[in-house]
């Protein structure tokens, strides 16, 4: 199992609940497709996009459940990003979990091995 992660405000994922699909923050909307990260690469992201910033959350997906609609795409680096050329269905995530700012304003990430 290949599990890659979404980071999002949680007014956006609430949002989504409540109609059972996510069609992807502004971001994902700009560029046509709905950003995740690896395990790997899902501190950076945080650090990257999203410092600073509390009131997220951490949500896990499948991404062998996405079939042809994902794919993976060279970004940072040459690194290869999933990208969803979807609507998400809010019920393929995994989990969902808090993703706090610890004191020194760093992201706290839950254990990704699970």
């Amino acid at each position: 199992m290949a599990l890659i992660y979404k980071i999002l405000p949680r007014s956006l994922w609430q949002s989504a609940e409540a109609v059972g699909e996510f069609k992807g923050a502004p971001v994902d909307l700009a560029d046509g497709y709905i950003h995740f990260s690896t395990a790997e690469q899902a501190r950076e992201t945080a650090a990257k996009h999203f410092a600073g910033q509390d009131d997220l959350l951490l949500a896990a997906f499948e991404a062998d459940d996405f079939g042809a609609d994902m794919k993976w795409e060279p970004s940072r680096g040459g690194a290869l990003f999933p990208h969803l050329y979807a609507t998400l269905t809010t019920k393929t995530a995994i989990w969902v979990r808090e993703l706090p700012l610890g004191e020194d304003g760093v992201h706290v990430f839950p254990d990704l091995d699970q």
